[in-house]
């Protein structure tokens, strides 16, 4: 159960972080990186590893893109 939750907050993570990509949107990963950090945790409650994984992947997709706007130095 923990792991459907953790995909799930993955995936909405996923696609805020995709409308981030786009110009002037940047700021938005300062959002979405928290929220995949959460979806993280309650995947590491689970057996599965398909929730941790999906939302280690956004945290680095959002810090990435923060990194290259500038955002984070």
């Amino acid at each position: 159960m923990f792991n459907i939750a953790s995909l799930i907050i993955g995936f909405v993570a996923l696609v805020l972080a995709v409308i981030a990509f786009l110009p002037l949107l940047g700021w938005a990963n300062w959002l979405i990186i928290p929220l995949a950090v959460i979806g993280a945790g309650i995947g590491m409650a689970s057996r599965s590893t398909a929730g941790r994984n999906l939302n280690l992947f956004v945290i680095v997709v959002g810090v990435v893109r923060l990194r290259l706007g500038g955002g984070c130095l």
